[in-house]
Order: C-alpha cells, then sequence, then structure tokens
C-alpha cells in the first residue's frame, strides 16, 4: 500500500512513474490500430456504458491505473471514429502521424505560447510557421499570423482588426472609446455566410440587422454583381469554400474592386483557403493575396490535430493593436510574442504540431494532399451518381451534396445511413431543398472507403 503525505506528495511521485504513460501509450496504439476496422458510430451498448462516467464528485482521489482503463474501456468505444477514412459529416481532418506524434510529446512538455519568456521553442516555430504559411498561400510577405482555437476564434480576430482599423481611419480610436459613440461601420456579407462570420459580428457589437446581405448564386457564390457600392468604411467577408457546396467567391473580380475602394476585406477559407497550395485550383483561389485578412484551421484540411486555427492579416500592427494586452508583469521580448496576434494570452503551443504537419508534407506534400481530396470527392460523387443518387453542386473541391427527397425522406434516410455506421454523414439544407453533406477531409479516406460508403447507400436506399 502506498503511503503518501498529501496529495502533492502523490502527484509527484506519480509523474515519475512510467507505468502511467506506459499504459496510456499501450491504450492510444490500441486505438489507433483498431480505428480503420471500427464502425464509425458507437454502439449503442458503448453509449450506454458512459453511465459508469456518471457518479458524485469522489472525496479521496482515484488510482491513475483505474482512470485510464475507464478512458479506454468506457470512453474509446464511446468515439466517434473521426480519425478513420469513413466520416464525412463535417469538414474534419484528420491527424497525420508527424503532427499527432509532435502533439504528444508538445502535451509533455505543456508550453505557454503567450510569450518567447514563457516558451522559446513556441516562439520560435510561431514564426517559422508563419513564414512558411504566407508563402505556401502566396500571401503578402508583411502578413502576420495567429495561433488560435480555430477560424471561428481567427474570423473573431480578423473582424476586430478590420473594424479599429476602419474606424482609427476615420479618426475613432475603438481602443480606447470603445463603441458607444463610435461612427458606423459598413458590414457587406452573403446571405450564405457561415454562422460563426455572423457569431462575431454579433459579438464584435455589429449587430445583424444592420449588415448587407447580398444573394449567392446556385453554388453558394456572393453573387458579385449584386454587392452595393463599396467605400473606404466598408468592411466585406467572403468565402474560399462555402460550408455546404465548397463552392470559391469570385475574388479576381471583388478583391480588385474593393481595393480600389479602400475596402477592408476579409476571407473566410476554414478548409478552402488551403486550395491555393496547388495550381489546380488557381481559378478559384486567383487574387486570394488581394484580401486584408483570412481566417483558416489547419485541423481541416491540412489534417493537423484539433485544434489548430490560424488568423492571417496583411497588416500587422492592426491585428496587433486590436488585440494588445498591458501589464507590468508582462515581459515583451525582441522576439515574437504569440499573444499578440491572438485573443488569449495562456494557450497551448498549437505551433508544434503544425511546424511537424508542414515539415512531414511539404509544399509539395500539402499540394498532393489538397488535390487527392478532391479527387476522393470527384470520385465519390461519380459513384453516387451512377448508383442513381443526384448530386446537387459541383464539386470543385472537397464538399458534396445529395438530393435524396423532401424533408422526411432525407431525414429518414440519413438516419438509417448514420445507424448502419459504415459511414457518417451529415445533413444540411439550402433554398428550402434538404439533402446529405458528405466533406472529404481526411488523408485516411481510400478510394475503398468510398466504394464501402456506396454500398451502404445502395443498402439504405433498396430498403427504403
Amino acid at each position: 500500500m502506498n503511503n503518501y503525505k498529501n496529495i502533492c506528495d502523490k502527484l509527484r511521485k506519480e509523474s515519475t512513474d512510467i507505468q502511467y504513460f506506459e499504459k496510456a501509450k499501450e491504450y492510444s496504439y490500441q486505438y489507433i490500430k483498431e480505428i480503420d476496422s471500427r464502425n464509425v458510430k458507437p454502439t449503442d451498448t458503448a453509449i450506454k456504458n458512459l453511465s459508469h462516467f456518471r457518479e458524485d464528485l469522489p472525496s479521496g482521489g482515484a488510482d491513475t491505473l483505474e482512470i485510464l482503463r475507464l478512458l479506454h474501456e468506457y470512453g474509446s468505444p464511446a468515439t466517434i471514429a473521426q480519425t478513420g477514412g469513413r466520416f464525412f459529416g463535417f469538414v474534419n481532418g484528420g491527424a497525420i502521424p508527424a503532427a499527432l506524434a509532435a502533439k504528444w510529446i508538445s502535451d509533455v512538455w505543456d508550453q505557454n505560447a503567450a510569450m518567447n519568456v514563457l516558451s522559446p521553442i513556441a516562439s520560435e516555430l510561431e514564426e517559422v510557421c508563419e513564414k512558411w504559411i504566407v508563402d505556401l498561400l502566396g500571401l503578402p510577405k508583411e502578413t502576420a499570423a495567429g495561433f488560435v482555437s480555430g477560424s471561428s476564434t481567427a474570423t473573431i480576430c480578423g473582424i476586430t482588426a478590420a473594424r479599429n482599423y476602419l474606424l482609427k481611419r476615420k479618426g475613432y480610436d475603438a481602443v480606447k472609446y470603445g463603441l458607444f459613440n463610435a461612427p458606423p461601420v459598413r458590414v457587406v456579407v452573403s446571405e450564405e455566410a457561415h454562422s460563426t462570420v455572423f457569431k462575431a459580428l454579433s459579438i464584435l457589437g455589429l449587430g445583424s440587422e444592420r449588415i448587407e446581405k447580398v444573394k449567392s448564386d446556385s453554388e453558394g457564390r456572393i453573387d458579385y454583381k449584386s454587392i452595393p457600392q463599396l467605400d473606404d468604411n466598408t468592411l466585406l467577408i467572403l468565402q474560399a469554400g462555402n460550408v455546404n457546396t465548397g463552392a470559391f467567391d469570385r475574388f479576381d473580380v471583388i478583391c480588385k474592386e474593393a481595393n480600389s475602394k479602400g475596402a477592408w476585406v476579409h476571407i473566410d477559407g476554414a478548409f478552402g483557403l488551403w486550395a491555393k497550395a496547388s495550381d489546380r485550383f488557381d481559378k478559384l483561389t486567383n487574387s486570394i493575396s488581394l484580401a486584408d485578412s483570412w481566417s483558416t484551421d489547419a485541423h481541416k484540411t491540412l489534417n493537423v490535430p484539433y485544434d489548430c486555427g490560424i488568423i492571417l492579416c496583411k497588416n500587422r500592427k492592426a491585428l496587433s493593436d486590436a488585440l494588445q494586452m498591458e501589464g507590468s508583469y508582462i515581459i515583451y521580448s525582441e522576439k515574437r510574442d504569440g499573444m499578440l496576434y491572438t485573443l488569449d494570452m495562456s494557450r497551448r503551443a498549437r505551433s508544434i504540431e503544425l511546424w511537424a504537419a508542414l515539415k512531414s508534407l511539404g509544399r509539395n506534400g500539402v499540394k498532393e494532399l489538397v488535390e487527392d481530396l478532391h479527387n476522393k470527392a470527384k470520385y465519390f460523387a461519380m459513384k453516387l451518381t451512377e448508383n442513381g443518387f443526384q448530386v446537387l453542386n459541383e464539386v470543385c473541391f472537397n464538399q458534396i451534396n445529395v438530393f435524396i427527397g423532401d424533408d422526411i425522406v432525407t431525414k429518414n434516410f440519413l438516419t438509417n445511413l448514420q445507424n448502419a455506421s459504415t459511414c457518417w454523414c451529415g445533413g444540411a439544407k439550402r433554398f428550402e431543398k434538404s439533402f446529405i453533406r458528405i466533406s472529404v477531409c481526411s488523408y485516411k479516406t481510400t478510394y475503398d472507403d468510398i466504394d464501402k460508403s456506396i454500398e451502404s447507400f445502395k443498402c439504405i436506399k433498396n430498403h427504403t
């Protein structure tokens, strides 16, 4: 029996006991080895067994090995197999080996990436990743990058920089005086902008009723001919990858016009921005560099583990001014202090697994990855069409919209598809038409995975 003076004494002894970490490694390896052969959705039994976690907070601490056993025995079976090859429900990428392994190391390091003085390695890799990404995406060399939780947060950062910059250009300092007496800022956005864009606008005091919404075309692109007259008091928000169809706005036409009027352009490129890494998509990404800020997720198309969002801003000072923080205890350095480009001060060092992913893939690897996702999405759509399903959208990147029928038919079909658990897809609605939404976003997806998924579609169709 172990005798500990107190809980801290117990924790200190456990921190150097390799058995706990070996057991965690054993369970993790088992999960990795089984992920491709298991069903995507947990069984009813696995969901029911989650009741093992429901208890009153114990007065005495539990044994660490017992905690790990509970997670493995009852937690692992209740996960959605998102890191396998047949999860298509949301735009969730996989976790490439170099990035996942680097994340394990960085979790042990447990670095706070706020300032260089807190983590020189996180600071250095943020600077390297910033340079690599700006170069990879062909953005202006002066572009700054902030590493945040996801594109939702990245969008808030970008819009904050835009709002404050536009107000300051009109002689109003929002950092000093808030928005109480601020002059209005115009916001022009597609009616099909992602919901996180509208959330960000609401959080930042730009409201919902005053936004100038522009209609979209059949593919979800903003109708550039319907964009109102822009001026130097306008924030224009565009999309690189419509959340349903994957469509890209006409940056070549819109950004040039916006630049000539002095408007700020923010591009929501949560998954689509990475298409810029391949010349195959030049028609879609042409002139994307003419924007002022961009938000994206590395944990989508780039297949970096969750959470790894990125805000990119051409005006470094505008971004850092909008997210500034002061305090006598803060120690800024001559090197990179990452908190200047994010909402958070205390945050994990996301740059470590992002660096590992980019280092592992290289420029050509990123290009091949985005092209492979597109190839497989096109193949998936072709197979669906061959088997009597109607694909509603042009598969320009990695999104597929499959028409099943009216709302009731679609809901029933989707429920049966998810319960079959060979693959997992989600549902959505555009122009009052419900459909099944497929996102091909993981490097783990093979043509065999797609064929198995098609068989599941066919089986359900034949039994309904």
